[in-house]
This record gives C-alpha cells, sequence and structure tokens, in this order.
C-alpha cells in the first residue's frame, strides 16, 4: 500500500547565495520572508509555516517534504517502506527542529531526489501578507527530475500512493489528492527539483507577473500559456540556482466521484501536448524530436 501522501508541505533548496535567492523570492515571486538567519531562510504562500526553505551552500542539497496525517500514519509509512525493501531514515531531533515538524522521515526515489515525509507540521497563526500582489493563493507542486522515469513513476505509484493522472511522452503527472498533479517527473539526466509551482487567483495576476518580470529582467521560459493536460493557465521563469519557478491558474481537479470514470491519458511529445495556445517553452529538460533530427527544448 505504501504512504498515504496528504500534500506537498514545502521545497529545501541549497543556494550559491542566500541574500540573492531571498531577494528573489521576496521581490520577483512575492513570497513573505519568515525567518532567517546566516545559513537558512524560511519563505511562505500560504498559512504553512513555510514554502521554501533556502539554505546556504548548492552542496546542502535539494529536498521535497510531504505531509502525511498523523505520527501515526507516519509510523505506518516506515513499516511499508521497510516491508518493501525500502532504505528509510528518522529524521534527528535537529532536523525535525529545523523542519518545524513533530514527525520526520526520510527516502530516497530511484533516481536519488530526497524525499521526506513529515508528520504535524506548523502552521501559521497570522495570514500571508505578500511583498508584493503576485496574487498567490498556495503552494501546489513542483517537478522533479528523474533519471529512470519508469521507475520513479513505480516507486511514486506503490510506495507513495500516487496516482497518475497523465502522461506527455515518459513524463508522468501524478496526484496524491484530487489535485490533477502534485508532482511532475521530467526524464532528465540529474536528479533535484526541475521546477516549483505556486497557484495565483486569476490570468489577470499571470498577465500581472507577466509584464513585473519583463520589467525587472527576469527571463521567462515558458508562457503565458495553457497545458492541454491539467488545464491550468501559466507561467514559468527562470530563477537563482537553476530552479524554475511556475504561477498557475485553474488547474484541474480530480474529485472523488470523477474518480471512478477516470483513465490517465497519453499525450504524446509533441508541441501542443505542453500548450494549447502555442507557447514555446526555454527549458532544456524536455526537447521533442524534430524531423531533420535536431530538438527544441519544451517543458511540461
Amino acid at each position: 500500500m505504501g504512504a498515504d501522501l496528504h500534500d506537498i508541505r514545502y521545497v529545501r533548496i541549497g543556494c550559491d547565495d542566500l541574500d540573492t535567492s531571498v531577494r528573489f523570492a521576496t521581490d520577483i515571486l512575492g513570497l513573505e520572508l519568515m525567518e532567517r538567519d546566516g545559513n537558512r531562510a524560511y519563505l511562505r504562500g500560504d498559512d504553512r509555516d513555510h514554502n521554501i526553505c533556502y539554505t546556504q551552500g548548492r552542496e546542502s542539497g535539494q529536498v521535497t517534504g510531504w505531509e502525511v496525517a498523523s505520527l501515526d500514519a507516519l509510523d505506518e509509512a516506515a513499516k511499508a517502506f521497510e516491508a518493501s525493501g525500502v532504505t528509510v531514515r528518522a529524521g534527528t531531533s535537529e532536523e525535525r527542529e529545523l523542519r518545524r515538524v513533530r514527525g520526520l522521515i526520510v527516502v530516497s526515489d530511484p533516481t536519488g531526489n530526497i524525499i521526506e515525509l513529515v508528520a504535524r507540521p506548523d502552521a501559521c497563526g497570522r495570514r500571508y501578507f505578500p511583498t508584493r500582489d503576485a496574487g498567490i493563493l498556495n503552494f501546489s507542486h513542483v517537478g522533479l527530475h528523474t533519471r529512470n522515469p519508469s521507475a520513479d513513476e513505480a516507486f511514486w505509484v506503490r510506495n507513495l500512493g500516487g496516482k497518475v493522472s497523465d502522461w506527455i511522452g515518459d513524463a508522468a503527472l501524478i496526484r496524491i489528492n484530487d489535485v490533477h498533479h502534485n508532482v511532475a517527473l521530467f526524464p532528465s539526466t540529474r536528479a533535484g527539483i526541475q521546477h516549483v509551482n505556486f497557484q495565483v487567483e486569476s490570468i489577470d495576476d499571470i498577465m500581472r507577473s507577466f509584464y513585473h518580470l519583463q520589467k525587472n529582467n527576469v527571463r521567462i521560459v515558458f508562457g503565458p500559456g495553457r497545458h492541454p493536460t491539467s488545464g491550468a493557465r501559466f507561467l514559468y521563469f527562470q530563477g537563482p540556482d537553476d530552479i524554475v519557478y511556475e504561477y498557475s491558474t485553474g488547474v484541474r481537479l480530480i474529485t472523488a466521484e470523477d474518480e471512478k470514470t477516470y483513465v490517465p491519458r497519453q499525450f504524446p511529445k509533441a508541441e501542443s501536448s505542453f500548450c494549447m495556445w502555442g507557447s514555446v517553452p526555454d527549458i532544456p529538460e524536455f526537447r521533442v524530436p524534430q524531423p531533420n533530427g535536431s530538438a527544441i527544448a519544451r517543458a511540461a
């Protein structure tokens, strides 16, 4: 059965320069800085304690954190991992404190992406107050690099309780709740976080950010556009430390009633599978083969 994940909770991103990453997150993304010291900074775009923790030094790595419903559920997940032969490590008291959680276990997918499962994470008792009006509603999903799409997909489905919503080529878009996808697995040559998504209220917010990014010389790498898979309108842009960020709105929900008849769709690796409006992305992890043997960068 595996773990029963409730929602994505946070990402931890090792950065070359903490000041640069914090400045980008506040001035460009519009996140609220909650706390920082010389080695880490916590930022949020919703009622969670934090959505992103930047840590000083690329060597500190990249991690995604996922919430389960209770400490008991976390114990059951650990037992399920062990029974299936997956190496699982209990978080230390210091790690739990740094992640603002009561329970923590750590596993890795076949590619080597570090996945943390947490229980009883801190919430924040005051409302999110943005540093700019980006229209952010909540932290929603991540894209991960995968060296072995079929093995990583199987890990998410068998060990983490995920369900495939759709495929684009070999890239699986996977849900753990009713959101069309909470994680997307993008074929690559390395492990790590490929993009970080925040949901915004409307297409107006996307277009306001489009011009804000242009004004601040931030490289837009995909969009504005609309995904045929999730139906979301989107905008991707380049951040520090090789991380792409995305705003999106209108993502499809797959409800319990929908689940009764929903069948995942296989989209070909074609331009129209990534954007129904015709936007051409500039993201190197996804390339659509061309008839002459060349390739053009594409993203999901």
